[in-house]
């Protein structure tokens, strides 16, 4: 007898637990559900837009982006409304030369969106004739309001330059940057070891760029000197993501 009143006490416990869960059930299904998050759709400009900007705009507009990159703190996009948004014509506000270094992620660097700068690369962010026809192109044809040459720290490039490296291809390559490193007035250690040589260099070398762009380009210099658009150069810190503009 004692054996059945023990069995009829387990089996009244185990109804009042199931009992429970079903009256437990509703409350957790009338949670509210989390709203889906939209991405915001920017900087995909009208033409009318980009013509309302001038170069100050822009540069401002670039200094604040980098705030926010460095407080990790990017604008939240719809990339894809913004490919559509942009399929059938552009209006960026910048071309912007850079290295090639994967650790110089331009767009984010300056939090822009899809469709906002034309950017052009190659290890050690020097000039050529086909990158200063892409800058025509970008500032003549398609209108944007500024060029900037964006040199970083610890660039391989500048410092490969520096050492004199020869290596296949890498060699004619390097004989660009390599007058800007001979240029440069420094006493002491003249290696790439030397990590104050080396920014010296890398400063020297966007300057270089920037002198170049206005005197291999007559369409950008007139078009600077009407102040239509703006040449300017910066250096990204790799060990803090702040870009230093250049006076």
């Amino acid at each position: 007898m004692n054996s059945f009143k023990a069995l009829a006490v387990l089996l009244l416990c185990a109804g009042l637990f199931t009992a429970c869960d079903q009256e437990a059930a509703p409350a957790q299904e009338a949670e509210p559900e989390q709203e889906e998050v939209v991405g915001l759709v920017e900087d995909v400009l009208t033409e009318e837009e980009q013509a309302a900007l001038t170069p100050d705009m822009v540069i401002q507009s670039f200094k604040e982006g980098n705030e926010r990159f460095m407080r990790n703190d990017l604008t939240t996009r719809n990339h894809s409304e913004q490919v559509r948004k942009s399929t059938n014509a552009q209006y960026p506000k910048a071309i912007v030369l850079s290295c090639v270094d994967s650790r110089v992620p331009v767009e984010d660097v300056f939090d822009r969106g899809i469709g906002d700068v034309f950017v052009a690369r190659v290890a050690g962010n020097f000039i050529n004739e086909d990158i200063l026809g892409s800058m025509e192109f970008a500032c003549k044809v398609s209108g944007s309001k500024l060029i900037l040459v964006l040199g970083h720290e610890h660039c391989g490039a500048v410092k490969a330059a520096v050492d004199d490296v020869k290596l296949g291809n890498i060699t004619p390559m390097l004989a660009k940057i390599r007058p800007v490193v001979e240029a440069v007035e420094y006493e002491g250690d003249r290696t790439s070891k030397n990590e104050e040589f080396v920014h010296e260099v890398c400063v020297s070398n966007v300057q270089n760029a920037m002198r170049q762009i206005r005197e291999r380009s007559p369409i950008l210099n007139e078009m600077e000197e009407q102040q239509e658009i703006k040449v300017v150069g910066a250096v990204y810190d790799m060990d803090n993501g702040k870009v230093a503009f250049m006076n």
